[in-house]
């Protein structure tokens, strides 16, 4: 986009006055913010229709993604379109203060973490390589609950994202659809438009969200029979559909409602498809995949295969036989998860009274499958049962097993998880369908964790390379000749300083907490779970606190332990890890003893704005998580970008970090995923190793003997018990944090003697920034697109 600085003014005068009846000097941040994001709009609205008209004529690929963490989109566009330096500039002669406009901004926190981020970065570059590619999903009026401390305790509030509106999205009534769930329930979903803009290119795609809406706003007649509830209880049913993301579904309403929200988006989606593609190419569905490819992100969206099945019989009038050679040539599948409980089911029951004919549909292509595996396995009647995709003995769906059979591409997310999906997890299904299986290792949109978040250290890699990087992360690796120049590897530490320094700034104003920038920054930001292991984090910090008390003169690197995360709504023990973390928080920056050597800061509300300016302050990434349970992580390439060496354990994509930048520039420790092998064949005792690891049993004893309060809620006892004792559920300490302290203590040790080492600390964060080419997302989804989705780029004028 050219940057035309009068029109852009006149836009912005206009749209204040006509929307808000103000003139420039009377408008507030949001409303500025809100008026230049509308005149942006009207400026490519040209670009977005030629993208849509030039996409329509071949193959396209759809995503479904139950989850899209976008974050503030006004600068990322500005910056993809070409025009932030004028636009800053441009306001700085209307006075007018370019970071209070950005920051008027809310975040979409239309994701939870990981999965949904990916996406976002996903859909970003399939902008940017001019891929014929649309995001599906939903707008959720809430999104993400809004994490609030009250007394160290996770207390979630509405997450009002959309409270002034959306100057970013344009509602589409004309293709708004109807879904009906049973013969007694239905909906309207109402498409929400957003813009893609990708770097570069005058591509624009579009990330369309479904928002439920009732078929009849008011029951006029109940209404004047002044029972006004029940006026609005369709209203109200309706809109809990897509009201917040992820509803505590810890009950059957729960359940239900998630199901419908599954249902709800993969079905008006899929029912915008099938319209596009009958104004295209008529009636004749067995071309639908030569011009469709739908990707499934994670189980989520899998309820597709069999809607789609509904829509090809019930609606166009195909036969069963022919409508599932279309279904399994339509879709791939991207398995997130080696945790079995992530792999999502459901009780037949339930499912049966949400979806009944959709529950209908699924029981023959289950019983059609195992007429398949009898015929395929004759003798083998455990590993049949095994792969039911309906058992009989739990009454159980696996959405999973219904994705992998009814796909015809099924993808990891990095090599080690690959690999596990493979010979461990999947291998039932990977025998039979080896050629379904891939891997599509992740990445991350460096214009956003990089040029956006880090632009003091953009500036000296384009100075040093050029700005190719930008759509091409693998020039990177020419900074390599640089890595011995003192000059650079200077100017880099104070880059790393400055956003130490703003990082600083935030912590002060979010937690009231002043920290040490000279300290190295040890961070732990991601969705808060067992197994990625924060409380093996805090257990070291809880020993490190004993030993300085023990030990006044003990000598310690200052450290500043930065945490961010949230914890699921019903999920009582990652709450109760947040209140450990908290309550030791208090009491290390509260003890003079240990001031000046030791913070503890709990980043309250994390998701992508305070990422943007934790990434790039970042010394030390922290992806500790147990050898063969994180899929791949996202998080640990952000970091790797920006120069922090990764702490971690050999899982996700650690591994292929490690190979890129080198082992003796990362601080790897624990188990393999071999050797937990090994040691759950010879037995474990989680209460042996605590007593024969010096120090552990004092942490552990200090859960349960008063030394750090939970309030009464009983959440540190259950912790304890969780590790010693275990559940009915799983065995005790599964996911290894006491086999694993130990090994974790000694390598976070030799970190401060490798960090008071400047220009060797810097050379290790430089040959990470270095290596970090194969973690773009251009990347990744540029194999998705040659390699799954079989679509080329096609640039518009």
């Amino acid at each position: 986009m050219k940057f035309k600085k009068d029109i852009i003014k006149t836009g912005l005068e206009k749209k204040l006055l006509v929307k808000y009846g103000k003139k420039l000097s009377e408008g507030l941040d949001f409303e500025i913010y809100d008026a230049l994001s509308q005149t942006i709009m009207e400026e490519i609205g040209g670009s977005w229709k030629a993208t849509e008209d030039r996409y329509n004529k071949g193959r396209e690929a759809f995503y479904f993604s139950a989850e899209y963490l976008m974050g503030r989109a006004f600068s990322n566009n500005l910056i993809n379109l070409g025009v932030y330096d004028g636009v800053v500039e441009l306001l700085e002669e209307l006075n007018i203060d370019i970071n209070k406009i950005e920051s008027a901004e809310s975040d979409a926190g239309l994701g939870n973490g990981g999965l949904g981020r990916l996406a976002a970065c996903f859909i970003e570059s399939m902008a940017t390589l001019n891929l014929p590619g649309t995001g599906y999903g939903i707008r959720y009026r809430f999104g993400m609950f809004r994490q609030q401390f009250e007394d160290g305790f996770q207390v979630e509030y509405p997450d009002n994202w959309l409270k002034y509106g959306d100057p970013w999205s344009l509602r589409k009534d004309r293709d708004k659809v109807e879904i009906r769930f049973n013969k007694d329930e239905s909906v309207m979903a109402v498409p929400y438009d957003t813009p893609i803009i990708g770097y570069g290119t005058n591509n624009i795609n579009t990330l369309r969200l479904w928002q439920a809406e009732p078929v009849e706003e008011l029951d006029l007649g109940e209404f004047n029979e002044q029972n006004y509830v029940e006026a609005m209880r369709e209203k109200n049913e309706a809109e809990n559909i897509s009201r917040v993301l992820y509803p505590n579904d810890d009950t059957d309403e729960g359940k239900k409602l998630r199901l419908k929200q599954q249902y709800f988006f993969t079905s008006a989606s899929l029912q915008d498809i099938v319209r596009k593609f009958k104004l295209k190419h008529g009636t004749d569905f067995s071309l639908l995949p030569d011009f469709t490819s739908i990707q499934l992100n994670d189980t989520h969206p899998v309820v597709a295969i069999p809607e789609l099945m509904r829509i090809l019989i019930d609606v166009e009038g195909l036969l069963w036989g022919d409508a599932w050679k279309i279904v399994k040539k339509t879709f791939a599948y991207t398995n997130h998860t080696i945790l079995s409980e992530a792999l999502e089911k459901w009780y037949t029951e339930l499912f049966k009274q949400v979806l009944p004919r959709i529950y209908n549909i699924i029981v023959r292509i289950h019983v059609q499958f195992q007429e398949l595996l009898e015929e395929k396995y004759p003798a083998d009647l455990e590993r049949r049962k095994r792969m039911a995709i309906i058992d009989e003995d739990t009454n159980l769906i696996h959405m999973a097993w219904l994705a992998i059979h009814g796909s015809y591409a099924v993808n990891g997310v990095a090599a080690l998880h690959t690999e596990i999906l493979k010979n461990a997890e999947l291998k039932d299904w990977y025998e039979l369908y080896k050629g379904k299986f891939q891997n599509k290792t992740n990445g991350v949109t460096q214009r956003r964790w990089l040029l956006k978040s880090n632009p003091e250290l953009s500036g000296l890699i384009t100075e040093l390379i050029g700005d190719n990087w930008i759509t091409d992360l693998s020039e990177l690796k020419k900074l390599e000749t640089h890595v011995t120049d003192e000059n650079i590897l200077n100017r880099f530490l104070d880059i790393k300083n400055i956003k130490k320094e703003q990082l600083a700034g935030f912590i002060k104003g979010n937690t009231g907490i002043d920290v040490d920038t000279d300290s190295i920054f040890d961070v732990q930001v991601k969705r808060l779970h067992e197994y990625k292991r924060q409380i093996l984090n805090i257990f070291h910090i809880m020993d490190l606190y004993n030993r300085i008390k023990e030990y006044p003169d003990m000598k310690v690197t200052p450290k500043t332990y930065i945490f961010g995360a949230k914890a699921a709504a019903g999920y009582f023990r990652a709450k109760g890890i947040i209140k450990l973390i908290n309550e030791v928080a208090k009491a290390v920056n509260n003890d003079p003893d240990v001031d000046g050597r030791i913070k503890v800061v709990f980043v309250e509300n994390y998701n992508i704005s305070p990422a943007e300016l934790i990434f790039p302050a970042a010394d030390i990434s922290e992806q500790i998580s147990t050898a063969g349970k994180e899929a791949s992580g996202t998080g640990n390439m952000k970091f790797m970008m920006n120069g922090a060496p990764t702490l971690g354990t050999l899982d996700g994509a650690n591994v292929e970090i490690v190979e890129e930048a080198g082992i003796e520039n990362n601080f790897i420790f624990g188990m393999k995923v071999e050797d937990i092998v090994e040691l759950k064949k010879s037995g474990y005792n989680p209460t042996e190793v605590m007593n024969e690891t010096k120090g552990l049993k004092r942490v552990m004893d200090q859960l349960i003997d008063g030394t750090y309060d939970d309030g009464g809620t009983g959440m540190f006892k259950e912790l304890y018990d969780a590790l010693l004792v275990g559940a009915s559920w799983h065995a005790p300490d599964h996911y290894f944090v006491l086999q694993d302290f130990n090994d974790y203590r000694k390598v976070r040790e030799s970190i401060d003697d490798a960090f008071e080492d400047r220009l060797g600390w810097a050379k290790k964060a430089w040959m990470n920034i270095s290596n970090a080419g194969k973690f773009t997302s251009d990347r990744t989804i540029a194999q998705y697109a040659k390699e799954i989705w079989k679509i080329e780029g096609k640039k518009i004028k």
